[in-house]
């Protein structure tokens, strides 16, 4: 009986320490039920849904939100947004709601769809940035028309069991809670307006939730050691071992074949590691004051290309960063003091969009930062990164004593080395012409 409760326990603290983040601690998506007026026999409200995650953005297919109605309410009308199922409706007669279902299922438009069905930041396919990367894309919004609900702050009754896709599982949602009303601007800036009755929901991630396995994996390598690290195998899993495609497979060029599944499920290159990411970290060269890394990350799915890509790495010398060649790059300082992580995405129009897998299925960087001569060094894999997240979710990085190591007859600044070597040759030839 205590080996079984001590399981319990166990499970319990690691899935609460799984959902939380260390490198981003305060990411959520924060969905805002603003009441703008009331009607006969309810409400219209605008929802609208910020994600306040400095890395991990909703990709296609786009988010789907759930809810469950606490008395009998239905949708007469949404804008920006549709229900995936109308429900029966057939106790209306003259005027049929949008959605008459207990637990409506809402997704968010596609682009192009008439101009009197858009709603502001809407209709992007459900997909959203994430506020690191781009604020102005970390927003999704509907306007919403609820019947058979209260019609003043104390009759409403707040929707409750909301749940979040993006796209996939991993999402939990708290209990809708009032809050002071939001206050508007006029467009002039020159007059305040608030909603009637405002309310908030709260999301959380769970990588642990999401997935059993990691969906991405880190090979290093170095200018001062030929052998490559690679991923761990089967650091995502070998359930897809079976239904792999060879790199040279004649089913490749069948049409099609980079369509994805309604549920998904992923066709993956055949490799020792059955990641669909890998992310390459290659020690590149070494000068006297700085030192230069180069960052490829390739995609081994040939059913999914990740739009909005981001790669956030935890290396205590990112808080030297003198230039990034081809990504974007921002600091991330959870701590304020400790600027030990860094996000790379995609620059816009150029990189911003990592295709499937195949000869255009990879993006890649450089990056040149200064030393600090109170830390640097290469021994003892100091050089790679301690974390990487892709998309938001965490890699696997091989063991430690897997990590390319110095010659043991290298110290830690090989430029000292080179020095010594040409000294070394210098002498030999003056020795030589003097005898």
């Amino acid at each position: 009986m205590m080996k079984l409760f001590f399981c319990f326990f166990f499970m319990i603290i690691f899935s609460i320490s799984s959902a939380y983040d260390p490198l981003d601690p305060n990411g959520n998506i924060t969905m805002k039920w603003d009441i703008m007026s009331w009607t006969a026999d309810g409400y219209v409200a605008t929802v609208t849904m910020n994600n306040f995650q400095i890395y991990r953005h909703i990709q296609n297919p786009g988010w789907t939100l759930g809810w469950a109605w606490a008395k009998k309410e239905v949708i007469w009308s949404m804008v920006g947004a549709q229900t995936t199922e109308q429900g029966d409706c057939s106790k209306f007669k003259g005027n049929v709601p949008h959605c008459c279902k207990k637990t409506p299922t809402v997704v968010d438009l596609l682009p192009g769809v008439p101009y009197n069905q858009q709603f502001s930041n809407c209709c992007k396919g459900g997909v959203v940035g994430a506020w690191g990367q781009d604020p102005s894309s970390a927003v999704s919004q509907f306007q919403v028309s609820v019947g058979l609900a209260g019609t003043t702050n104390k009759t409403v009754k707040l929707p409750k069991n909301f749940t979040l896709l993006g796209p996939g599982p991993g999402y939990t949602c708290g209990p809708a809670k009032i809050v002071p009303s939001t206050i508007f601007l006029t467009t002039d800036k020159r007059r305040k307006t608030q909603a009637l009755m405002t309310w908030n929901v709260t999301c959380t991630y769970s990588q642990f939730l999401a997935r059993k396995h990691p969906s991405c994996c880190v090979s290093f390598s170095s200018f001062y050691n030929d052998t490559i690290t690679p991923c761990p195998s089967c650091a995502c899993g070998c359930e897809n071992k079976r239904s792999c495609v060879k790199a040279d497979s004649k089913i490749l060029t069948k049409k099609g074949l980079n369509t994805p599944r309604k549920d998904n499920a992923p066709l993956l290159q055949c490799t020792h590691h059955m990641c669909p990411i890998r992310v390459h970290w290659h020690v590149k060269v070494n000068y006297k004051e700085y030192w230069r890394v180069k960052i490829a990350i390739t995609n081994f799915n040939y059913r999914m290309n990740h739009t909005l890509w981001t790669l956030a790495v935890q290396h205590p010398n990112l808080n030297n960063v003198t230039q990034v060649f081809s990504f974007d790059y921002k600091s991330v300082a959870p701590y304020g003091s400790i600027n030990d992580t860094g996000m790379f995405f995609g620059t816009k129009f150029y990189n911003d969009l990592l295709m499937e897998a195949g000869p255009s299925g990879n993006v890649q960087s450089e990056v040149l930062l200064q030393k600090d001569e109170k830390t640097f060094t290469f021994k003892q894999g100091w050089a790679f990164p301690r974390k990487v997240y892709f998309n938001g979710d965490e890699c696997m990085l091989p063991p430690p004593d897997a990590y390319p190591f110095l010659p043991n007859s290298a110290p830690g600044n090989l430029a000292s080395l080179s020095t010594l070597s040409l000294t070394v040759l210098l002498v030999v030839f003056i020795f030589n012409l003097v005898i």
